[in-house]
Parts: C-alpha cells; sequence; structure tokens
C-alpha cells in the first residue's frame, strides 16, 4: 500500500555516510584572543575614557551624624519630580495637531498637573459641561 519514494538522485554520490567528518566541515569564527593585562587601560587612558567602576577604595563614611553635614553641603535646588504614583496603568494614544498638544502641555504646566491629570480634570469639565450623552442641539 505504500510506494517507495521517488529518488532524486544523490545516493550514487555519498556511499558510505560514515567516511563523512563533520569536524572536517566546521565553521564559525576563531575564538578570541584576550588582550595583555594593562592593554586594554592603556588604550583607555590615551583615547580619554572614564571608567564607571570604582577604584576599589573604600566608599566615604556616611554615619548619621555626617547626614546633616553632608545634606547642608549639598546644593539646595531641587528639581520637579519626574515621576509621579497615581495608580493610572493604562495606555491612551491620539493623534492631535500640534497647536492642541502645545495648548494642553501649557494647561498642565500652568497648573502644576502631569498629563493625565490634565486629561482627568479635562474629562470632568466636559462631563460638567455636556453630561454623559451630550447636550442637544
Amino acid at each position: 500500500m505504500t510506494r517507495a519514494r521517488a529518488s532524486i538522485g544523490f545516493e550514487d554520490d555519498i556511499s558510505d555516510f560514515d567516511a563523512i567528518d563533520p569536524a572536517e566541515w566546521a565553521v564559525g569564527t576563531p575564538a578570541r584572543t584576550r588582550p595583555e593585562t594593562g592593554t586594554t587601560q592603556r588604550a583607555a587612558e590615551a583615547t580619554g575614557f572614564r571608567s564607571r567602576e570604582g577604584r576599589g577604595g573604600t566608599p566615604p563614611e556616611t554615619t548619621p551624624d555626617l547626614l546633616p553635614r553632608m545634606a547642608a553641603d549639598a546644593p539646595q535646588t531641587r528639581s520637579a519630580p519626574r515621576r509621579r504614583r497615581t495608580g493610572r496603568n493604562a495606555q491612551f494614544n491620539l493623534k492631535a495637531r500640534p497647536d492642541t498638544i502645545e495648548s494642553f502641555c501649557a494647561v498642565a504646566d500652568a497648573n502644576g498637573w502631569g498629563l493625565g491629570e490634565t486629561l482627568e480634570q479635562a474629562v470632568q469639565l466636559l462631563l460638567r459641561e455636556y453630561g454623559a450623552h451630550g447636550k442637544s442641539e
């Protein structure tokens, strides 16, 4: 009931599969050799690279009695917080004209609101003005 598979013509070329050595066919990149110790350090110094790793020394002392002094030495300028914990976790994307986006951001900045809070305030105003179903004319 089963028929023999059709020949594709390669069985005459390879009669002994044990004669094939896969190691001869190995293709790949050769293993990298690590540079000598200090070579990378000298190259980094020559190009002005600054490492982010510590120098291996002991960390500065930060005992509780030093913290008030450290705070007094720190600059007193504070940047505005960039991240707020609001509980909002749904994304809302829309397209608008650039001038509309600028106006929206201007309202947010003038009131000290984030963009999500500005949207919530706008929705409340729209609901108050038009209701949930809109005004009939």
